[in-house]
């Protein structure tokens, strides 16, 4: 099983979670450690410490609630180009996870093809963007106390065991930017459970929990923050729409009769009362964030000019949200990261297949769309010119 077969859609339910379980309650789902075959483990972890040269507080190791200083398992390096770069030291670095941190690894996505395509199912299934997280624990000391987030999370188990007590929310949907702080939460827990290497766990943000290693062996899991689009998103992005109109491009008449200014909210009112009852201004609200979504930039070395006419050359989209558009005069257009695109209908097929997230031979691009090698290569050098397609990979 591929880490793309690893899925965490149909863990969690599938339209089912989406309709009665996705904000409101948290969901635990059973697995086993040979659902996780092609996800990431110890050895790949110990790779990516050992290649990469981290600062914190992207690698960092926590307890109790507070970050451990860096001094303590690294110490500076200075280049010969007068850089410093803080080295792991791994004697120490085991240390201060034997007594008692929890090592904190932020976007393991962007340093691990599996977590990084499981972040990208995500993202193609809840349209929204996804940072995946990893935690490693090896006592019952917990990283972070009772606590809660301002995202959404799921939870995948990668090893060993961690206990989670869920306490519930006191505020309901909080945010970053809120105006009002949560009540601290009951003294005891709506729930309490261990999950395994193989479980799954999702949980809406505002929920209190803590987390600990306290089964007597290491844990090792990822956490996958499911950005938050809120009303005051929706509101933004509505500001910014209706900057065509001239009323909101215009000065608060802050030093007029009050029959003016009157004038001018009324104006404004009918404009944003006209939105707000439009029965397609979520749709649009959504098309918009998923066109302009992040992109997971990767280069296609070593195809540095134009894509050659090989059959059996590999490209994928690297934008989990795009869409295509059919238009009025015989075409069809891609939309993503934040560009668009206007191809001939015909191109129409070829274009579905890369929307579907799975990397694509040419040779079955060109076929899908009924075009020779050499038409679906320049295809594929203008998006990736346009920084949403790569080729290479599996």
């Amino acid at each position: 099983m591929t880490a793309e077969q690893f899925s965490v859609v149909e863990r969690l339910g599938g339209d089912d979670f989406l309709a009665r379980t996705l904000g409101r309650s948290f969901k635990v789902v059973r697995g086993d450690v040979a659902s996780l075959a092609g996800l990431l483990s110890w050895d790949d972890l110990n790779s990516i410490l050992t290649h990469h040269r981290f600062e914190a507080p992207r690698l960092r190791l926590a307890a109790d609630g507070e970050q451990r200083p860096i001094h303590l398992y690294s110490r500076p390096l200075v280049t010969r180009r007068s850089t410093v770069w803080h080295q792991l030291q791994p004697s120490e670095l085991h240390k201060q996870l034997a007594d008692g941190a929890t090592l904190v690894l932020d976007a393991v996505d962007e340093l691990h093809a599996g977590i990084g395509a499981l972040a990208a199912q995500l993202e193609r299934w809840l349209r929204t963007g996804v940072q995946v997280n990893l935690y490693a624990s090896w006592t019952g000391i917990e990283g972070f106390g009772v606590h809660w987030d301002d995202h959404d999370v799921v939870v995948v188990q990668l090893d060993g065991a961690k206990r989670w007590r869920l306490y519930g929310p006191t505020r309901i949907a909080p945010m970053h930017r809120d105006v009002d702080v949560p009540e601290p939460p009951p003294e005891e827990p709506v729930a309490d459970l261990v999950l395994n290497a193989g479980d799954v766990l999702y949980l809406p943000r505002g929920w209190w929990h803590a987390v600990a290693a306290s089964e007597g062996q290491h844990s090792l899991h990822v956490t996958c923050g499911l950005q938050s689009t809120t009303g005051a998103d929706l509101i933004t992005w509505l500001s910014e729409t209706l900057r065509a109109q001239e009323v909101v491009r215009s000065d608060v008449p802050r030093f007029g009769a009050a029959a003016e200014q009157r004038a001018f909210l009324d104006a404004l009112g009918r404009l944003v009362v006209a939105e707000l009852e439009s029965a397609d201004l979520v749709t649009r609200f959504a098309a918009t964030r998923d066109a302009t979504e992040r992109v997971r930039l990767i280069p296609s070395l070593p195809y540095i000019t134009v894509a050659p006419p090989d059959p059996d050359l590999r490209v994928r989209l690297v934008t989990a949200r795009a869409s295509l558009v059919a238009g009025s005069d015989n075409t069809v257009r891609l939309v993503a990261g934040g560009e668009e695109w206007t191809f001939a209908a015909k191109a129409g097929p070829m274009l579905a297949r890369l929307v579907g997230g799975v990397p694509q031979r040419l040779a079955d691009l060109a076929q899908a769309a009924g075009i020779t090698l050499p038409q679906a290569a320049g295809m594929v050098t203008e998006l990736v010119a346009g920084q949403v397609a790569a080729i290479g990979g599996a």
